[in-house]
């Protein structure tokens, strides 16, 4: 069945929760928000485009989920609470089914995090998803990039590089997005790529604790290089810090892994700094928030970031993120 535009958005409309801080919802021309006192609002806009953020065949509830986790990854690196979010849809058919299985991604994610769609716009056209999403934080407390100090420690949370050796894999006809795999160990990764997992407790968490924080959307090095260039310092990696992935060593890739984890995207993990007084208190945290975390170097006075390998050595780095324009294919 098709849908017209009004049906299209009363069909989204129905899944929305409600919220007593949004005085106006869907419906007008634009929505009322009260934010709470005392608090500052965050606001973050992505946008995931076929062929360039996910393949083409990519089930439409993979892609409710992704485009909302990407959003919520922006908000937790900078330790804010999900709020409210819009929704833009451009569709090249507006499919009953295809909006229904969207919408159960994306608001199984929507739920998970308490934040309620207040908006957005829906228009034919290639399939691109633009969401902006909003949150709270205390006056004074957002994490920034531009706080990393000298002597801090790097932390990073997960497994960087995963989601990347899953696209690899998809490349390589080896892996299909748009099933689940027969090995737990490829379902693993391919959900990784799929649905990540934004790391909005960890960003609360870490209030008090981080100096600077980043969200690893475009890889690891990339990411962790805005901190030095917004907080003006220098960074050293060393390449066996970097965590392993238990996923890739059961696929028998971890060769394949280790070339990734330090340049691709898509994991949406955290990057952060913090003084080295503050690891025990980190160590806590991870329990607390059940999410693993890997100390993998150090802030010191200077420009740029190197890796440093197990004999001292510096590594030349060809790669260091994720180039969008060069689409998902190539």
């Amino acid at each position: 069945m098709s849908l017209d535009e009004f049906g299209l958005i009363e069909r989204i409309r129905r899944r929305t929760a409600a919220r007593a801080d949004i005085v106006l919802g869907i419906g007008d021309d634009a929505a009322l928000l009260q934010p709470a006192p005392g608090q500052q609002l965050v606001v973050t806009t992505d946008t995931l485009n076929v062929g360039v953020h996910f393949p083409p065949e990519t089930p439409a509830a993979d892609i409710g989920w992704k485009a909302l986790a990407v959003n919520l990854s922006d908000l937790a690196a900078m330790g804010a609470t999900p709020a409210w979010c819009s929704l833009s849809l451009s569709l090249p058919d507006a499919s009953a089914q295809w909006v229904d299985e969207f919408a159960q991604g994306f608001f199984a994610l929507a739920d998970l995090h308490g934040i309620a769609l207040i908006g957005g716009d829906t228009t034919r056209g290639p399939l691109s998803i633009s969401i902006t999403a909003m949150g709270q934080v205390a006056a004074g407390q957002a994490l920034r990039r531009d706080g990393a100090q000298p002597g801090d420690d790097i932390w990073v949370s997960g497994v960087p590089g995963e989601a990347g050796l899953a696209l690899a894999l998809w490349q390589q006809k080896v892996l299909e997005v748009s099933r689940v795999a027969d090995d737990s160990a490829h379902e693993h990764l391919r959900l990784r790529l799929a649905r990540p997992t934004p790391r909005v407790e960890l960003g609360r968490a870490l209030h008090g604790l981080a100096t600077a924080a980043v969200d690893v959307s475009d890889g690891l090095l990339a990411d962790l290089g805005h901190i030095c260039a917004r907080s003006g310092v220098a960074a050293d990696v060393f390449e066996n810090a970097l965590p392993a992935s238990a996923a890739a060593q059961q696929c028998a890739l971890s060769a394949a892994f280790d070339a990734l984890r330090a340049s691709a995207g898509d994991d949406y993990e955290l990057c952060f700094t913090a003084p080295q007084a503050q690891r025990q208190a980190l160590h806590e945290t991870m329990a607390s928030v059940a999410v693993p975390l890997t100390r993998i170097g150090y802030i010191r006075a200077g420009t740029g970031l190197q890796v440093i390998n197990q004999e001292g050595g510096v590594l030349a780095v060809s790669r260091q993120g994720y180039n969008h324009f060069a689409g998902i294919g190539k």
